[in-house]
């Protein structure tokens, strides 16, 4: 019993440095688009791993808790200030805050199906938030592509959408993805791609 009750209490404090690690990343921003979004330094990684290492559960859970820390940063950053109706501002913070950012807790979905699960998991994790973000942009900022001087933006709000969230969300799955694939192929961290 002893033994199962430190497992916990190190599962525990490993989340704790994961989500502190994907919160403290995701301040580095080597590339921020003028129209909004920003790339981060593999912000998304440290959560796509702890997935992978721990299963679904606990990755969901961790990433959870990750999205209710977007989502104050988003009420920090002026979220309440946009002017939204209620029904418009929960569709936000379910799509943008929640659902987005906990879905990066399914990266760990193949994880006993080898490095080609674990690769496919996180592919999966990042594009299921991309796409709720997609999502998002259609029913909820959908008025926002009037920012865009053309038609074309204006009177489609899913190309818009696709446009201005897949700027930043495309290259952080890239870049996630080969580094996750550097990570798994190195002896000191490849460990921490190993189900538990």
């Amino acid at each position: 019993m002893a033994k199962n009750n430190n497992s916990n209490v190190y599962v525990l404090v490993e989340g704790a440095v994961v989500l502190a690690l994907s919160i403290a990343l995701s301040f580095v921003r080597p590339i921020r688009l003028q129209w909004g979004g920003s790339i981060t330094l593999m912000s998304m990684l440290p959560l796509c791993m702890f997935s992978i290492r721990y299963g679904l559960l606990k990755g969901i859970s961790l990433a959870f808790l990750y999205s209710l820390y977007q989502f104050a940063q988003g009420v920090s950053g002026g979220l309440l200030g946009y002017g939204l109706s209620a029904t418009m501002l929960l569709c936000c913070i379910l799509f943008d805050y929640i659902l987005a950012y906990t879905s990066i807790g399914l990266a760990g979905a193949f994880r006993k199906r080898g490095s080609v699960g674990k690769i496919l998991g996180i592919v999966f994790a990042l594009s299921l938030r991309f796409a709720f973000h997609v999502i998002s942009g259609v029913v909820v900022w959908k008025s926002v592509g009037q920012l865009w001087d053309s038609e074309l933006f204006v009177n489609n709000s899913l190309l818009y959408s696709l446009i201005y969230n897949g700027a930043y969300m495309l290259p952080e799955i890239v870049f996630t993805t080969i580094f996750s694939v550097v990570l798994m192929k190195n002896i000191f961290s490849k460990k921490y791609f190993v189900p538990r």
